[in-house]
């Protein structure tokens, strides 16, 4: 039987519904969630995500701004905005969209943005307060890895849950996220001998290496859950997931699409959080 398809635009949209609503009530109260991006460079990919992130706050009524500075911007420029932005107080959430040119410090530039304000979660007050359980915002994509598995039903508490990869951006993050919820976790690297000795017992596969086909279905467990978070584009133009779909899907009980899948929910996370540090804003005064 084939793997059902976790529509990650559907699950996206059922997110925007809720958070329209949270906005109305904000708007009764005379605020309206901001939202600043700033964004270096040309790069086209960025600009894509951005046009996404930008159309979000659209359609759930948030302000947006976007910031643009050249590929050879200096690093101060950008920091004095940033201490701009941290001040402005129409601004509730501050994202710096990466990546950026190599001659930017890109922790600098990152941990400049105030923590109650930094709704991409890459503040390194937000990423120990997780450590400790007490989650202030949660890194966009696996907060939307979550809503993906609560969405769709699928049980955490007990559950083997291993991940491809250790970034701070998605698995380390993510890994603490399921271990709040009573989760077994396991991280893979690319040190990591025979890692289908890992990938079979995972109830919860959650594939975030950067590298095309990296699973494909003999790796995987007989009805687990898959969590492609690999967006790769082949040469021909092709985008496709780290999971080899079509012989994954075959194999798993629920696996996401790539595209239309993770980044769906990437998008709405940032728009939820932003949400939530307005909604901080007016209980802080």
């Amino acid at each position: 039987m084939a793997a059902i398809l976790i529509d990650g635009a559907a699950i996206a949209q059922q997110v925007y519904s809720q958070l329209k609503q949270r906005v109305q009530r904000l708007a009764a109260r005379g605020v309206r969630p901001g939202l600043a991006a700033i964004v270096v460079g040309e790069d086209p990919a960025s600009r894509i995500y951005l046009r996404n992130k930008v159309q979000a706050c659209n359609e759930v009524g948030l302000h947006s701004e976007v910031h643009p500075y050249a590929s050879d911007c200096g690093e101060r420029e950008v920091l004095d905005r940033l201490q701009g932005l941290n001040a402005d107080p129409r601004i509730h959430g501050i994202l710096v969209q990466l990546p950026l040119p190599p001659h930017l410090d890109l922790e600098r530039v990152q941990q400049a943005v105030a923590v109650h304000k930094d709704v991409d979660g890459f503040n390194w007050t937000n990423l120990g307060a997780m450590t400790a359980g007490h989650t202030l915002f949660a890194p966009c994509t696996p907060l939307g890895i979550m809503t993906m598995l609560d969405q769709t039903g699928v049980a955490i508490e007990g559950k083997q849950a291993v991940i491809i990869g250790r970034s701070t951006i998605v698995s380390k993050p993510l890994a603490l996220l399921l271990i709040a919820r009573s989760a077994t976790v396991t991280i893979c690297n690319s040190r990591t001998p025979d890692v289908r000795v890992y990938t079979r017992h995972a109830d919860i596969l959650v594939v975030a290496a950067g590298k095309p086909g990296l699973i494909d279905g003999t790796m995987i467990k007989p009805g687990a859950t898959v969590i492609d978070v690999g967006i790769n584009r082949l040469p021909g133009g092709k985008v496709v997931g780290d999971v080899d779909f079509e012989s994954a899907s075959r194999v798993a009980s629920r696996i996401t699409p790539v595209p239309g899948g993770v980044g769906r929910l990437t998008v709405a996370m940032l728009i939820a959080n932003t949400v939530t540090a307005a909604e901080r804003s007016c209980s802080a005064v």
